[in-house]
């Protein structure tokens, strides 16, 4: 039992020295061999490694791929005419020299971002102090981005090479700092409020207007209306009185019987109208008594007046 239990306890130790002793660096990364604080190897291939055991030998790893740097200060820049802008960028890089980039950087991307963050920044506030707002929004964006690229790459591969490439600089946002974005605002505010307003004015003249000239043409459609009304009309009660003439001359019988008629209709036009009168003492039921038959008007009496 004492043998066996050697014999696993052996086993175990070497598994466990063995485990310490290697190690795997992947294909998105540099392996840093280091002993007692000083690099001893860096390994850019990918596969299962070797190293010492602890505290002989350790291994970190520095990321080779391509890394992004957003900007977090918030700092205002001045521009050419002296306007406080904030400006919001972005930095694609990547470590190409590991050994360069652990000398002078350091042994993580914490490390090449805070310093590369501080030439950036530099970078930024000296080419922006050459362009006018106008032109950092418009014309010139692209040549400000190009500028401090071509800077920040003099600083990182100069006389002591920081072993990182700088891919990309780009600007994501220019704007003035709150306080002026907001007398801004309240500018252009005023300006859309003022357009407003005179394309209302604007807008209620035209109304009355057109309201005018509509009512002007409505009174003189009406009087128009009115008076070509009133002319058939002439002429219609003209032809009437004619053709009444004509037919009283004709037959007066009949004529007085339609005007009997006609008196009755504009006497009984509602069922509500109540008419008391002697039927047998007046004219005007002479149709009735006669039993609908045209009967001779009455003859004067005697003496009357003519």
């Amino acid at each position: 039992m004492n043998r066996i239990g050697l014999i696993v306890t052996t086993l175990l130790l070497a598994l466990l020295l063995l485990s310490s002793m290697l190690f795997v660096v992947d294909q998105r990364q540099f392996g840093v061999v280091k002993s007692f604080g000083q690099v001893k190897e860096v390994i850019s291939e990918p596969g299962l490694k070797f190293k010492l055991p602890p505290p002989l030998q350790s291994v970190s790893y520095i990321d080779k791929r391509l890394l992004t740097l957003d900007s977090v200060d918030t700092e205002p820049m001045l521009t050419a005419e002296k306007q406080r802008v904030v400006i919001d960028w972005y930095v694609r890089w990547r470590v190409t020299d590991p050994l360069a980039y652990i000398r002078n950087v350091g042994l993580d991307e914490a490390a090449g971002n805070n310093q590369l963050n501080r030439v950036v920044r530099n970078a930024f506030q000296e080419e922006v102090n050459r362009f006018t707002v106008r032109e950092l929004l418009s014309i010139k964006r692209e040549q400000l981005m190009a500028d401090v690229k071509r800077e920040v790459l003099g600083v990182v591969k100069g006389a002591k090479p920081w072993g990182v490439d700088v891919v990309d600089v780009r600007v994501t946002r220019a704007d003035y700092v709150e306080a002026i974005t907001e007398s801004v605002y309240r500018r252009m505010e005023a300006e859309r409020k003022r357009v407003a307003n005179e394309l209302r004015s604007t807008g209620a003249a035209e109304g009355e207007k057109i309201r005018a000239d509509a009512d002007r043409q409505r009174e003189v459609t009406v009087a128009n209306a009115y008076r070509d009304a009133q002319k058939v009309k002439g002429e219609g009660d003209a032809q009437a009185a004619a053709i009444y003439g004509e037919s009283f001359g004709r037959d007066p019988q009949f004529a007085q019987f339609y005007r009997s008629l006609e008196a009755y209709k504009s006497t009984f036009n509602k069922k509500s109208d109540v008419l008391v009168v002697d039927p047998q003492g007046t004219e005007f039921f002479r149709t009735f008594r006669n039993g609908g038959s045209a009967a001779p008007a009455p003859a004067p009496a005697a003496g009357a007046r003519r």
